[in-house]
């Protein structure tokens, strides 16, 4: 089936199935995992029977992706502030209340080797409240699965968390922490012990939403632009890492020192002589470690994946572990040629992957400003955005429609069609993210229940093994997770 002809506009996933794409996914996925991302605290204001009670009748779900462990608000607490508030849940912010942490509860015995005390990461924010012995025994009545749901964002007033940290360009500590940390890599593994051990749960996901020093420094990212100098990481056990690759670490930093002042020139409108295209390659040829130290740091990402994938093995074989893909995936090119399916699918057994097509407009138009002000300002806007169109695959509007209308679902149904092909021959299942109600911008797009129900369609159609409604159900309006839902109904009758 021409991808081109699955979808022209709004409502043709649902309406324009091509049988070929129906007879894949059915040979595919009888019966799709459909998860829901949540937080303690919906459990905690609404009730776990409420709230399984919805999942199931409005959204068809049978998974739940609950957040265990993060110190952000895009998995935990309720509506972020100053967004409107969604039809259930306490309507009002918990500005003063959130702080985050792990929300279940914690053995010492595995954090022997962590300079951490469970006590400095236990969230205070319900007390002793144990969000997976309150929510598993339900659960399981009703036939639903149980997913540890965890995420690398830290706070920086955490007690010697500076032991963890990544290393600036500059010298000072991120509030990122380092893969290749003995401290850091014995924590995420006495994690995911803890949790295997302690609770009768059906998997873990974990997520990093970070990239390289070479990537981050030229700003190719949706999020909002910082100093280039916050590059990361180059701590004594980053430097020990490429010592033993070859890669020499002087070099590499005076390589990145000089691509700082060419970014900060361009992001002032400074054109080179040769052009900010030209003079970008001329640093990288200079300088082969930008790049070294760019892969240096996607296969620490790596090693971590695969060290624990085989803790969880180690705990329980049956226990499934995969990796939450970040959004960047979509917008980046350079982030998506380190996302090398077949590399990371030994040590998955699901991928989430994200396909947030409503908010995606958004991000795909703060991506392109991003790096037109740092190694594109040769070329207008419009056709920057055309020509990463062209790359990544995509038909999508133009840069001043993209974030009032978002992205449509032909993006998703492309992406999972793209994933589905690039795990093919390996035992990973693709879960591909839905964007419900994700926040934007006042006066940019908002999700509507025929949205999320082409969106859904979208990728189940693509080859999609299953769909996880995302970012959190404390945000999502109940008319549109039950668009999700009417979707996953009208996929199980066809």
């Amino acid at each position: 089936m021409d991808r081109r002809e699955f979808m022209q506009g709004a409502g043709a996933a649902a309406l324009g199935l091509m049988p070929a794409a129906r007879a894949v996914a059915a040979a595919t996925t009888p019966d799709p995992m459909v998860g829901i991302q949540v937080g303690a605290v919906s459990f905690v204001d609404e009730g776990v029977e409420k709230c399984l009670d919805i999942f199931q009748q409005d959204g068809a779900v049978n998974t739940l992706f609950v957040a265990t462990f993060t110190y952000g608000r895009g998995i935990a607490g309720r509506q972020v502030p100053g967004q409107p508030l969604p039809d259930h849940g306490k309507q009002q912010y918990d500005t003063a209340t959130f702080h985050g942490g792990c929300f279940t509860d914690l053995n010492p015995k595995y954090f022997a080797n962590s300079p951490l005390k469970v006590s400095d990461f236990r969230a205070p924010d319900f007390g002793n409240y144990d969000v997976l012995k309150e929510v598993i025994p339900a659960a399981k009545k009703r036939g639903m699965k149980t997913i540890c749901w965890f995420e690398d964002v830290f706070r920086r007033d955490i007690p010697n968390i500076d032991q963890f940290q990544e290393k600036e360009l500059s010298g000072a500590n991120a509030q990122t922490l380092c893969f290749n940390n003995p401290n850091y890599h014995n924590w995420l593994l006495g994690m995911v012990e803890n949790w295997g051990h302690s609770y009768d749960v059906d998997g873990i996901m974990w997520g990093s939403e970070r990239q390289g020093a070479f990537a981050n420094v030229i700003e190719a990212t949706h999020d909002e632009a910082s100093s280039p100098l916050r590059a990361t990481c180059f701590c004594q056990y980053c430097r020990a890492k490429a010592k033993e690759r070859g890669i020499d670490p002087e070099r590499a930093h005076k390589g990145f020192m000089e691509l700082v002042k060419y970014v900060d020139a361009s992001r002032k409108g400074q054109r080179p002589t040769d052009g900010h295209f030209v003079t970008l390659w001329r640093f990288m040829l200079y300088y082969p470690e930008l790049l070294a130290w760019e892969m240096l740091w996607t296969q620490s990402l790596r090693d971590t994946y695969a060290a624990i994938y085989a803790k969880v093995k180690e705990v329980r074989p049956s226990l499934q572990i995969g990796w939450h893909i970040w959004h960047n995936n979509s917008f980046n090119p350079i982030y998506r040629a380190e996302q090398d399916l077949q590399a990371i699918a030994p040590h998955s057994d699901f991928l989430k992957i994200v396909m947030y097509n409503n908010c995606g407009g958004e991000r795909m138009a703060e991506y392109i400003d991003n790096v037109h002000s740092t190694i594109y300002g040769d070329v207008p806007e419009e056709e920057l955005l055309q020509f990463h169109y062209r790359v990544l695959n995509y038909q999508e509007k133009g840069l001043a429609e993209i974030p009032l209308t978002g992205l449509s679902s032909d993006y998703v149904y492309r992406e999972a069609k793209r994933a589905h092909e690039g795990l093919k021959g390996t035992n990973t299942r693709l879960w591909p993210g839905i964007d419900i109600d994700i926040p934007t911008a006042k006066g940019h797009s908002t999700c509507t229940p025929q949205g999320v129900h082409d969106a859904v369609l979208a990728a189940l159609h693509g080859g999609a093994d299953g769909v996880l409604l995302s970012r959190k159900y404390s945000e999502m309006k109940l008319a549109d997770l039950k668009g999700a839902g009417d979707a996953i109904r009208q996929f199980r009758k066809a």
